[in-house]
């Protein structure tokens, strides 16, 4: 099972514990080469811009993903989102309704995606397609699915954060990539580096020189004012908490006691009691961020009195060239006007049939 939670090792200098997982590494990145290189990538009825990374974990991947949505809207397009659904239980594909399908059937991201465009939550990328057009949709915006190499992507946007950038460069389990690099490389489209730093720098510079566009941006938080000074228990179960703990202290809060999950964590009754209990006894505000607050509100009686209680950090993406959104639009359009003839078009008769199989979710 791939790890919810980097090891410190895939972000620092090649060493032994590296060594000891290469065996494995090339065997797990041969297999993920040859998918990439040789899976029938189907093509989509719109437009899909396919937002993904080369490493595991985080990144920010949904941050630009709603970011992308907004400037779709601006642009008068109808954008959708199409997500695996990573850390619900739902295998059919299913059109996201907030209000029915809780972060345990459709995950904690797709959740969040659909208070802002119809999203699709599907292992099946291309029955989720079939969804977001059948639901008027004109723009896919597919975050993650990169290296599934299930859907023929118009333009694919990879996203860096600029502190890790590729880390160790080698292949899980010996290193976070999904796959070699150089197996990745020809199918990435675009860059986009988040936040600075050299390890960032370096992957843009290696992508300017194969003249591949390159943006950049930050994720700035919202409406945080009314953090300043108050004592917090921070608590996340995200892929990268010192991020989240970072971000707190930017704004001026005071973190003074923390408790961090691994990535995507179901709070469990005993957890969620404990940390409330522990905010209670030391006169401390609990704080945490959008992905794990929807998880929260979709849980048990204590995780919901959590959820509640907790106030909540929320994170956007600003890109540092505010015509960058519509560049990356504009590109994917016209990626898909210059399509060859589909080899393997997206039917339409399943789609009654999904939308069947959705409502008995």
């Amino acid at each position: 099972m791939i790890p919810l939670r980097a090891p410190r090792f895939w972000f620092e200098p090649f060493g032994w514990q590296a060594a000891l997982l290469e065996p494995a590494a090339f065997v797990y990145g041969r297999v993920a080469a040859r998918r990439m290189a040789e899976a029938p990538r189907r093509q989509a009825a719109a437009p899909v811009i396919c937002i993904g990374n080369f490493t595991l974990g985080g990144g920010g991947k949904t941050p630009t993903a709603m970011a992308l949505a907004e400037a779709a809207r601006a642009l008068g397009r109808t954008p959708g989102f199409l997500t695996r659904g990573h850390g619900g239980a739902s295998r059919l594909p299913l059109l996201v309704e907030p209000d029915r399908h809780g972060a345990a059937l459709v995950g904690d991201e797709a959740l969040l995606l659909a208070e802002r465009a119809p999203t699709a939550a599907s292992p099946d990328r291309a029955a989720g397609a079939l969804l977001l057009r059948h639901a008027g949709c004109d723009l896919f915006l597919m975050d993650d699915g990169f290296q599934s190499a299930q859907l023929q992507p118009d333009l694919a946007l990879l996203v860096v954060d600029g502190a890790t950038g590729l880390g160790n460069g080698r292949t899980f389990p010996a290193g976070p990539l999904r796959a070699p690099l150089g197996a990745q490389w020809p199918h990435a489209d675009a860059l986009l580096v988040i936040g600075a730093g050299e390890p960032g720098d370096a992957v843009a510079r290696r992508a300017a020189a194969d003249g591949k566009p390159v943006h950049r941006a930050r994720l700035a938080t919202v409406d945080a004012a009314g953090l300043r000074g108050v004592r917090c228990l921070a608590f996340a179960g995200i892929a990268n908490p010192g991020k989240f703990h970072a971000s707190l202290e930017e704004v001026g809060a005071k973190v003074e006691t923390r408790r961090d999950f691994p990535d995507h964590h179901p709070f469990t009754e005993a957890e969620a009691h404990a940390i409330l209990s522990d905010a209670e006894a030391k006169g401390l505000v609990p704080v945490t961020t959008a992905k794990d607050h929807v998880r929260l509100l979709a849980g048990g009686p204590q995780a919901r009195l959590l959820g509640e209680a907790a106030r909540v950090l929320r994170v956007a993406l600003r890109f540092e060239d505010p015509a960058a959104p519509e560049a990356i639009l504009l590109a994917a359009e016209a990626a898909f006007r210059a399509r060859p003839p589909a080899v393997q078009p997206l039917a339409a008769a399943p789609v009654s049939a999904l939308r069947e199989a959705a409502a008995s979710a």
